[in-house]
């Protein structure tokens, strides 16, 4: 009877309990993370239907009914991560787009910067997004600006309704509209979208002066494409996932992850498709930020090990370093992100031998369909997972908590045939070399966030996430000499609880040529007053009241002639213009290794509104007893030892603070598994993450 009284109180407290829910939509597996305002918490990992993403979205609602006893309409605040923008470039699945330019430059976009990655390849490949928009669906108007934005040739508007009418025949989706030196003076590009509309009402229009407000004519031109490329695919995308919502009747606004770190409502994500790239990627570095901070490690490594991919970035004093610019399979992306550095490496990567008999792993992943041979779903080839599973790392009988059953019989016979054989090796050493190979090109991959950018791996700790994260997390710092790792609560859905952490955050930014010299604090407040009404208005339609926003500034400068500029942070005073030159020879002797006085010139300006989230519970309780922490023992094969050992097996949610493991040994959780190789120790933090140090701490 006291059970039933305790079943009935719990479902009452449920039913009038609001919810939190990030919903991260991974190559393999969609994650999702509800948080209440009393502390409690959830997590699942549904398989991605990679056919159709949003139904994940569909998948996660209806999981935490049947469950956990959440009804949609308890959902107050629903945050989405999304691959969508990224894999309509990669799998070229994007909109049909016209491109409309100045007279005489309607083939930037095929001339780009003259530059090849691969210098000495004899065969030449397109190294410019010509794909987004073909020269036949090219137009150019007469019309032009000059470099101080006043106009040297009007605008022939019915050149542009003559270019309009012909894309239109040609069946284009959306357009986008680039003139030269708009980003000074956008009055042409505004006047064509007028003339364009009138052409087709519901027409969708990309103008450079609106996605981005900044000289360098190829950069401009390529992500105002991409932006009209995307268009269509982001709005029928988030469209149907509304709909679907609000089928469901949940009443919370969608909110969307954005490149640079902050979440946006549909309606604006809509407005700014290019915003979206790397969307779970950056939920998984603000999530990893907030698990160093907690941990009181406020320079951190994060790197997160999916089923496709490793995502790693650089994360100093606390905060995610933010790229003004970067690249999306080779191409120029001019669009403020997180800095991240993604490489072909996870779970589910395949190992194979190249024509010389060489061993290599990925970059081509076996994902959740078909998976993995040990998940006995059709899949041949051997994975990573597989020969985590050979060498002990992963129990068969556990994987995702139980919910996934593993055959490891498949997993021996996919790595013996491909591998093993072929090598003339045990399928046990064929295992620990597909773990070798690719924990090289992971280490490969920090060295380039932080060695390659003169900046010591060895100063910081590592933080693994993603379902793959902490089973190669030791490996990883003993290649590295890291001797410090955080291996979150819940590493397998960080990048699901990183959505729930992150900021409304909305960003403007415009181009201001002027030398350093001529400008004082009163000018230099005039043009932050007017980027700031644009992210006002941005956050007006998010519902923010403006008490709530925090208000940061900043700018891009160069030495004059200099051709690359570096962001300053700009705070309003008195004395602004000495504070920001300052800054910038500090900076640029930190980057660049000098720094001497001379002229300094202003490049952009950029004003970044942020609203934080409300500040839910970490949801960490101690454990009420430790006798079920120890599972027994286990042998598993590691790099350190060269055959196998006895490590004893724990079941993390039965962990206590201040718990300390020494290794070899494997920490098994539902969302992933800790391996701990030996030299080792790991210790429950009082946040509930683990701290791993090798050795003694210096």
């Amino acid at each position: 009877m006291a059970r039933v009284r305790l079943a009935n109180a719990a479902r009452h407290m449920n039913e009038h309990s609001t919810w939190d829910v990030g919903v991260d939509i991974g190559g393999t597996f969609t994650d999702v993370v509800c948080r209440a305002l009393d502390g409690r918490l959830h997590l699942a990992k549904i398989p991605t239907t990679r056919a159709d993403p949003s139904r994940g979205v569909l998948h996660a609602i209806e999981h935490m009914r049947r469950a956990w006893n959440i009804e949609p309409r308890q959902i107050a605040r629903f945050v989405h991560g999304t691959t969508v923008a990224t894999n309509a470039v990669l799998e070229r699945k994007g909109a049909k787009i016209g491109l409309i330019t100045t007279q005489g430059f309607k083939d930037t976009l095929e001339l780009g910067r003259q530059s090849r990655r691969a210098v000495y390849s004899v065969m030449l490949k397109p190294e410019t997004p010509g794909f987004l928009a073909p020269g036949a669906l090219r137009r150019e108007v007469p019309e032009r600006m000059a470099a101080s934005g006043a106009v040297l040739v009007p605008l022939d508007e019915e050149a542009v309704r003559q270019a309009g009418r012909s894309l239109l025949a040609a069946d284009v989706h959306a357009i986008a509209v680039v003139f030269l030196f708009s980003y000074l003076n956008p009055a042409h590009e505004l006047r064509a979208r007028e003339l364009l509309l009138a052409l087709r009402p519901d027409l969708m229009i990309s103008l450079s002066c609106e996605v981005d407000p900044a000289f360098r004519e190829y950069e401009r031109t390529c992500i105002t494409a991409f932006d009209a490329y995307l268009k269509p695919v982001i709005d029928r995308y988030l469209e149907r996932m509304e709909r679907d919502l609000a089928a469901h009747a949940v009443p919370a606004p969608l909110q969307i992850m954005q490149s640079r770190g902050g979440v946006a409502c549909a309606q604006v994500a809509r407005r700014r498709p290019v915003r979206l790239f790397l969307s779970g990627p950056a939920a998984g570095v603000i999530g990893a930020s907030r698990v160093g901070r907690e941990a009181g490690a406020l320079d951190i490594i994060s790197i997160d090990i999916g089923g496709t991919s490793a995502d790693i970035a650089l994360v100093h004093g606390g905060r995610p370093i933010i790229a003004s610019e970067g690249t999306l399979d080779g191409y120029a992306v001019r669009v403020p992100m997180v800095d991240v550095n993604a490489i072909g490496a996870g779970g589910g990567s395949i190992a194979w031998l190249d024509a010389g008999g060489s061993l290599r792993v990925g970059p081509h992943s076996a994902g959740a369909e078909p998976g993995p041979a040990c998940y006995a779903r059709g899949g041949g080839q051997p994975t990573v997972t597989d020969a985590s599973v050979v060498l002990g790392y992963i129990d068969p009988a556990y994987f995702a908590g139980g919910a996934v059953r593993l055959d490891p019989a498949r997993a021996r016979a996919a790595i013996e045939r491909s591998i093993a054989q072929p090598l003339g090796m045990s399928v046990e050493q064929a295992a620990l070399g597909i773990h070798r190979v690719v924990n090289a090109n992971m280490a490969e991959g920090i060295r380039l966030v932080s060695v390659k950018r003169g900046i010591d791996p060895r100063g910081f700790a590592l933080v693994p996430l993603g379902g793959a994260g902490p089973v190669h997390a030791t490996a990883l710092a003993r290649d590295l000499g890291i001797r410090s790792i955080v291996v979150p609560r819940h590493p397998g859905v960080l990048s699901a609880d990183g959505l729930l952490c992150a900021p409304v955050e909305h960003e403007a930014a415009k181009a201001y040529h002027r030398r350093l010299d001529e400008v004082d604090a009163p000018a230099l407040a005039a043009q932050f007053e007017e980027l700031d009404a644009r992210c006002a208005a941005l956050m007006a339609i998010e519902g923010v009241a403006s008490a709530a926003v925090a208000v940061h500034y900043f700018a891009d400068l160069c030495y004059v002639g200099q051709s690359y500029h570096l962001e300053v942070p700009v705070v309003l005073a008195a004395g602004v213009p000495q504070a920001i030159e300052r800054d910038f020879y500090a900076l640029h002797d930190r980057i660049y290794g000098h720094s001497t006085p001379g002229r300094v010139q202003f490049v952009n300006l950029r004003a970044v509104h942020q609203a934080a989230a409300r500040e839910l519970p970490a949801g960490f309780e101690a454990a009420a007893g430790q006798g079920a922490a120890s599972k027994g023992v286990r042998a598993i094969l590691t790099e350190a030892t060269g055959g196998f050992v006895a490590a004893r097996i724990h079941e993390r949610e039965h962990l206590q603070p201040g718990s300390a493991i020494e290794g070899p040994a494997v920490i098994e959780q539902m969302d992933t598994t800790t391996v701990v190789d030996p030299g080792w120790r790991a210790q429950v933090h009082a946040s509930g993450h683990i701290v791993m140090t090798w050795g003694e701490t210096p």
